[in-house]
């Protein structure tokens, strides 16, 4: 996606309705006082498929828009991927950390009932609505560039998400840990 051209990126429907839903513009178009909306919310499955979805869709707005995320509007919606239930009690964890957490402190003893979300889908209107769309409940991530890592994100943004995938490969082996066989579920 960093390395689609612009009539590519125009080409392709999903991404030139929301630039029209923003109404906003993008690259040099852009209009900061045209755009309809406080926060944009980047809100996909808590699983590795909708990481990869919302990493697409900040780069689109990294490469598009990049005064959306300057201005403080673009934001990542954290939903969550469990949902423990103890008799009339209920929690939402984010992650398996955050589970294991709430394990511990507020489900600390019997059985405790854990279902795991395959994606926002799955969840009943309720639910949704109360661990990812109501303000007073939801957990929101800013999207930002610190100023004074600039200009290293912006090579991290080509080496990932550019068209060379040698690059690619280059960055995620010089950071990679790997782990042994013993410790690989396969």
């Amino acid at each position: 996606m960093a390395s689609a051209s612009r009539d590519k990126l125009g080409a392709n429907q999903l991404l030139s309705d929301l630039t029209q839903a923003l109404g906003c513009g993008t690259g040099p178009h852009y209009k900061a006082d045209d755009l309809r909306y406080e926060k944009v919310i980047i809100m996909t499955d808590a699983d590795v498929d909708g990481a990869h979805i919302a990493s697409l869709l900040i780069t689109f707005f990294y490469r598009q828009m990049p005064r959306l995320i300057d201005t403080g509007h673009l934001y990542l919606a954290v939903p969550p991927l469990y949902r423990l239930t103890q008799g009339a009690k209920s929690a939402y964890a984010r992650d398996d950390q955050h589970k294991d957490q709430l394990l511990k402190t507020v489900f600390r003893s019997g059985k405790v009932e854990i279902g795991r979300f395959k994606g926002l889908g799955e969840m009943m209107p309720g639910q949704l609505k109360e661990t990812t769309m109501d303000p007073r409940k939801r957990t929101l991530l800013r999207v930002a560039v610190v100023d004074e890592a600039r200009a290293a994100t912006g090579d991290t943004v080509e080496r990932l998400m550019g068209n060379k995938p040698e690059a690619r490969f280059a960055f995620i082996s010089e950071r990679a840990v790997f782990a042994d066989e013993a410790g690989l579920d396969i």
